[in-house]
């Protein structure tokens, strides 16, 4: 996952009219573009991951965050950095373990999140808040390059053999930086440890799952999802394309949010613009459009006109081949974990995901979110975390998914 700090000092470009918690239909605009919500789910404020690559981290927290939201708990303010503490000690025995060759850096997946929360429960922001090096804002630079250097020096055998001294060197850089983590911490007046303040809360890990969409492996089994940020090999199921997109907006009309894990390094994904698109700027991706609009200008123009984002325009027709095509060769790529919390369409009847990212709201058009169209998200989408309820039956049947409830079809 490229490293993706935390943005401040947005021009605002537009203004935004959002109700509450979506219910009925609100509008919002940015300059042409015209939303109107269909459905938004309650979440928790958006936060910032500033100079650190844990988008993971801050993307799964916030969907448990909303989750927990669901299930009837009180808001609950979740420490991101506990899940990045923890899931470090990991990724650095893995590293050891295949002699240097395994992923190691700051990115994971929200499986990592996960797996954390299975072994450990997980901690308040204000029992952990990782920031132990005299700074107020999240900065893991300096702490990568240390953990790198311990665990780099590990693998060369120096002495002809592993010593025992490696894990506790790294867990004392982690606790120096990050602070130790904490054995119990007071949760409404109570003294819980991690793991006993998740299990308070009923959230059952065996009700999520992560499912993605390649052609290269069989549909409707699982894999082992072939990204550097998938350090720990964990699997996901796939399944055709217009199921997986049928999933996700399955669940958003149903009350249940979806944990994002795709591309944004296309010239279409306008953070600042508060819209994610993939426009239709070659000649031959214009079937199906006001074709002679748009090929009668010049190729300087028409690029121009398609990446103004100052009003819809005709998008990439996705298919399982083309986006297949851009996994291989790896123009989509694992960048960034962001947060569906909502759907809508824009003045054409187009479909927009309303997006949680992790970069703050100052200064932002939508205070920290984004509208990605229906195109975008087909082509750009990595992998998927969501409740398995939120799944259509006739999906999770394919899938052998065995789900808690039936009433979400």
């Amino acid at each position: 996952m490229k490293l993706l700090a935390g943005l401040s000092r947005l021009a605002v470009v537009g203004i935004i009219i959002i109700s509450l918690f979506g219910k009925g239909y609100s509008q919002s605009s940015t300059a042409g573009y015209n939303f109107t919500m269909l459905k938004q789910v309650k979440t928790t404020p958006v936060k910032n991951q500033q100079s650190t690559g844990t988008c993971w981290s801050f993307a799964t927290t916030s969907y448990i965050e909303t989750e927990l939201l669901r299930l009837g708990q009180p808001e609950l303010d979740l420490s991101e950095m506990f899940f990045a503490r923890m899931a470090y000690a990991d990724k650095a025995n893995l590293y050891v373990r295949f002699d240097g060759t395994n992923n190691f850096g700051q990115g994971g997946q929200a499986h990592d999140v996960l797996n954390v929360v299975r072994r450990f429960g997980f901690a308040i922001e204000e029992a952990y808040s990782g920031k132990n090096y005299g700074s107020n804002d999240h900065n893991h630079g300096e702490l990568e390059a240390n953990l790198k250097a311990i665990v780099d020096a590990t693998v060369k055998k120096e002495g002809g053999k592993i010593t025992t001294a490696w894990a506790p060197a790294f867990n004392a850089i982690l606790d120096t930086y990050l602070g130790k983590a904490p054995a119990e911490m007071s949760v409404n007046g109570k003294k819980l440890s991690p793991k006993a303040f998740f299990e308070s809360t009923g959230m059952k890990l065996d009700d999520y799952v992560e499912i993605t969409s390649f052609n290269h492996h069989p549909f409707y089994q699982k894999f082992i999802l072939e990204i550097p940020d998938n350090w720990s090999r964990d699997q996901y199921y796939n399944v055709p394309l217009d199921e997986l997109m049928a999933i996700i907006e399955n669940a958003l009309m149903n009350g249940y949010s979806v944990c994002w894990d795709g591309d944004v390094s296309e010239k279409g994904f306008g953070y600042k613009k508060g819209v994610a698109i993939l426009p239709a700027a070659k000649v031959e991706d214009l079937k199906n459009t006001d074709m002679s609009r748009w090929t009668e200008m010049s190729e300087k123009d028409r690029i121009s006109q398609m990446f103004s984002f100052e009003k819809p325009v005709p998008e990439v027709n996705v298919t399982q081949e083309n986006r297949q095509a851009n996994f291989d060769n790896q123009t989509s790529t694992d960048d960034h974990l962001m947060h569906f919390t909502g759907i809508a369409t824009d003045q054409n009847g187009t479909k927009y995901y309303y997006t949680k990212n992790s970069w703050g709201t100052e200064n932002h058009i939508y205070s920290g979110y984004l509208y990605m169209s229906d195109s975008y998200v087909r082509m750009k989408t990595i992998a998927i975390l969501i409740h398995k309820d939120a799944i259509p039956v006739e999906i999770a049947m394919k899938l052998g998914i065995v789900k808690t409830r039936s009433a979400v079809k």
